[in-house]
């Protein structure tokens, strides 16, 4: 927890109505296959929890989908009352949280293909996919945003930063 006292700067559009704002973001280092996810919550522009992690032998897609996942854990575990919105950079996240996974779920967890010799009607990261279905069907009071990433949000800027801790805390660098 910090005393930051940023303004989080939110798309209006979206941002009204809601009392909670919480922002997941993922890094990965091709390289390695190293990742990192982070979330941070903010009530009143002022940062009042976060968490981070590393996750080794990983792909993009997974470090942004298990932040979202950590994100809305964190929210479920500490109910509130309070609308809250999950902002990500990822437009796959988002998708599959808000679109995809629907048709997923009533498709036993698989891609409906009307191309009969497509290559894989599995999805990717079935288990994190269904976590997280568990996870937002417990709360009506959550939505899932986009926001860009890199563009000034001081929010999705500190899980980046955060997210980066978490990926470097592989190494037994950057955890404080």
């Amino acid at each position: 927890m910090t005393d930051r006292t940023d303004t989080i700067l939110l798309p209006e559009n979206i941002a009204a109505g809601h009392d909670l704002h919480v922002f997941a973001d993922g890094c990965y280092e091709p390289d390695s296959g190293e990742g990192g996810w982070a979330f941070v919550v903010y009530r009143n522009d002022a940062e009042v929890a976060s968490g981070f992690g590393g996750v080794k032998d990983t792909a993009n897609n997974t470090t942004e989908l298990i932040a979202l996942l950590e994100a809305v854990t964190w929210i479920n575990l500490n109910p509130t009352e309070e609308a809250a919105i999950v902002w990500s950079d990822s437009v796959y996240a988002v998708k599959g949280c808000n679109h995809w996974r629907h048709i997923w779920k009533n498709n036993g967890w698989k891609k409906i293909s009307a191309n009969a010799k497509a290559r894989s009607r599995t999805i990717a990261n079935p288990d994190i996919w269904k976590a997280m279905d568990g996870q937002l069907s417990r709360n009506r009071m959550l939505t899932i945003a986009w926001c860009k990433g890199h563009s000034g949000l001081v929010g999705n800027e500190r899980a980046d930063e955060l997210a980066e801790r978490g990926r470097l805390s592989l190494r037994g660098k950057g955890a404080r």
